[in-house]
Protein backbone atom coordinates (compact mmCIF):
# COMPACT_ATOMS: atom_id res chain seq x y z
CA UNK A 1 0.00 0.00 0.00
CA UNK A 2 1.61 3.38 -1.21
CA UNK A 3 0.29 6.48 1.29
CA UNK A 4 2.41 9.50 1.14
CA UNK A 5 2.26 12.46 3.99
CA UNK A 6 3.04 15.42 2.89
CA UNK A 7 5.02 16.59 5.66
CA UNK A 8 7.60 13.07 4.73
CA UNK A 9 7.96 14.41 1.34
CA UNK A 10 10.51 16.19 -0.38
CA UNK A 11 10.22 19.29 -2.22
CA UNK A 12 11.67 20.31 -5.64
CA UNK A 13 11.43 23.05 -8.43
CA UNK A 14 9.81 22.41 -11.67
CA UNK A 15 10.73 23.24 -14.40
CA UNK A 16 8.12 26.17 -14.99
CA UNK A 17 9.67 27.46 -11.60
CA UNK A 18 6.97 26.13 -9.06
CA UNK A 19 7.74 24.45 -6.03
CA UNK A 20 6.32 21.28 -5.47
CA UNK A 21 6.45 17.70 -3.68
CA UNK A 22 5.38 14.87 -5.65
CA UNK A 23 3.24 12.42 -3.54
CA UNK A 24 2.36 9.95 -5.44
CA UNK A 25 4.47 9.19 -9.16
CA UNK A 26 6.23 6.55 -10.63
CA UNK A 27 9.20 7.60 -8.92
CA UNK A 28 7.81 6.76 -5.10
CA UNK A 29 4.62 4.42 -5.55
CA UNK A 30 3.00 1.95 -7.62
CA UNK A 31 1.11 4.96 -9.55
CA UNK A 32 2.46 4.52 -13.56
CA UNK A 33 -0.43 6.75 -15.92
CA UNK A 34 -0.48 9.76 -13.76
CA UNK A 35 1.00 11.93 -10.35
CA UNK A 36 -0.20 13.69 -7.90
CA UNK A 37 1.77 16.62 -6.11
CA UNK A 38 0.85 19.78 -4.26
CA UNK A 39 2.58 23.28 -5.60
CA UNK A 40 3.07 26.48 -3.92
CA UNK A 41 4.31 29.48 -4.86
CA UNK A 42 4.96 32.38 -2.34
CA UNK A 43 3.05 36.05 -2.44
CA UNK A 44 3.54 37.63 -5.95
CA UNK A 45 5.10 34.66 -7.69
CA UNK A 46 4.10 33.38 -10.81
CA UNK A 47 5.10 29.96 -12.85
CA UNK A 48 7.01 30.55 -16.41
CA UNK A 49 4.53 30.16 -18.84
CA UNK A 50 4.95 27.12 -20.44
CA UNK A 51 3.17 24.16 -22.01
CA UNK A 52 2.89 20.01 -21.77
CA UNK A 53 2.96 18.39 -25.22
CA UNK A 54 1.55 15.24 -23.66
CA UNK A 55 0.41 15.56 -20.39
CA UNK A 56 -2.83 17.13 -19.25
CA UNK A 57 -3.17 18.81 -15.81
CA UNK A 58 -5.56 19.45 -13.02
CA UNK A 59 -4.86 22.36 -10.60
CA UNK A 60 -7.30 22.32 -7.38
CA UNK A 61 -6.74 25.65 -5.27
CA UNK A 62 -6.11 24.39 -1.44
CA UNK A 63 -5.27 28.01 -0.24
CA UNK A 64 -4.80 31.57 -1.67
CA UNK A 65 -5.99 33.45 -4.71
CA UNK A 66 -4.26 33.53 -8.05
CA UNK A 67 -5.02 34.29 -11.49
CA UNK A 68 -4.80 31.49 -13.52
CA UNK A 69 -4.60 32.10 -17.87
CA UNK A 70 -4.59 29.50 -20.14
CA UNK A 71 -4.29 30.78 -23.88
CA UNK A 72 -5.57 34.35 -24.33
CA UNK A 73 -8.13 33.49 -21.28
CA UNK A 74 -7.37 34.70 -17.96
CA UNK A 75 -9.12 33.97 -14.25
CA UNK A 76 -9.09 34.66 -11.21
CA UNK A 77 -8.98 31.47 -8.80
CA UNK A 78 -9.36 30.34 -4.66
CA UNK A 79 -9.96 27.45 -3.03
CA UNK A 80 -12.22 24.61 -3.98
CA UNK A 81 -11.59 25.60 -7.59
CA UNK A 82 -10.65 22.72 -10.06
CA UNK A 83 -9.03 23.95 -13.10
CA UNK A 84 -8.49 22.18 -16.92
CA UNK A 85 -5.62 22.34 -18.67
CA UNK A 86 -5.60 20.27 -21.85
CA UNK A 87 -1.68 19.31 -23.65
CA UNK A 88 0.04 21.87 -25.92
CA UNK A 89 -2.01 25.11 -24.04
CA UNK A 90 0.19 27.40 -22.72
CA UNK A 91 -0.50 28.28 -19.39
CA UNK A 92 0.72 30.32 -16.04
CA UNK A 93 -0.51 30.94 -12.51
CA UNK A 94 0.51 33.88 -10.77
CA UNK A 95 -0.03 34.20 -6.67
CA UNK A 96 -2.33 37.63 -6.41
CA UNK A 97 -2.81 36.48 -2.45
CA UNK A 98 -0.58 38.11 0.81
CA UNK A 99 0.08 34.26 1.83
CA UNK A 100 1.46 31.16 0.04
CA UNK A 101 -0.54 29.96 -2.78
CA UNK A 102 -0.95 26.29 -2.42
CA UNK A 103 -2.41 24.13 -4.65
CA UNK A 104 -2.64 19.96 -6.03
CA UNK A 105 -1.25 19.57 -9.37
CA UNK A 106 -2.91 15.61 -11.21
CA UNK A 107 -0.99 15.07 -14.21
CA UNK A 108 -1.75 12.26 -16.67
CA UNK A 109 0.87 11.33 -17.98
CA UNK A 110 2.98 11.74 -14.89
CA UNK A 111 5.14 14.94 -14.77
CA UNK A 112 8.65 14.88 -16.25
CA UNK A 113 10.68 18.06 -16.59
CA UNK A 114 11.07 16.88 -20.16
CA UNK A 115 7.56 17.33 -20.82
CA UNK A 116 7.54 21.00 -19.99
CA UNK A 117 8.24 23.74 -22.99
CA UNK A 118 8.91 27.26 -21.82
CA UNK A 119 7.64 30.02 -23.73
CA UNK A 120 8.73 32.79 -22.07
Amino acid sequence: MDIRNIAEVPSFITADGSEIRELLAHRNSGIRNQSLAEARLPPGAATTPHHHPRTEEIYYILEGTARMRIGEEERTVRPGDAIAIPPGQVHQIRNTGATVLKFLCCCAPGYEHEDTVLVE
